[in-house]
């Protein structure tokens, strides 16, 4: 699974302009089922995103296609985890476990 941290890097107004565009790119993700959660962040993350187990590769192609990084306007930083722990309403999510 994945963390993935966005982090601005343009002004805000400049972020808010895009803004539209970045939530509809979010909402495409979360139809595809690559997403799982995502929210604004504090501190050192401008906004986070839980992605489901997927190939790093595929994840990396999927976050250049946000409008924001097209845009320059921010970047992603992505953690890797495995999961070894469940609450158990969320073990369908955790292939790693689930299987």
């Amino acid at each position: 699974m994945y963390i993935a941290l966005l982090r601005y890097t343009a002004p805000t107004e400049e972020v808010d302009y895009a803004l539209p565009d970045h939530s509809a790119w979010l909402r495409k993700q979360f139809a595809r089922g690559l997403f799982l959660v995502s929210g604004k962040g504090t501190g050192n993350a401008d906004q986070v995103i839980l992605t489901r187990p997927l190939h790093r590769g595929k994840l990396d192609a999927v976050l250049a296609t946000d409008p924001f990084v097209l845009q320059r306007l921010a970047r992603y930083d992505v953690i890797e985890f495995s999961a070894t722990r469940t609450a158990q309403e969320l073990l369908a999510i955790n292939e790693a476990i689930a299987s």
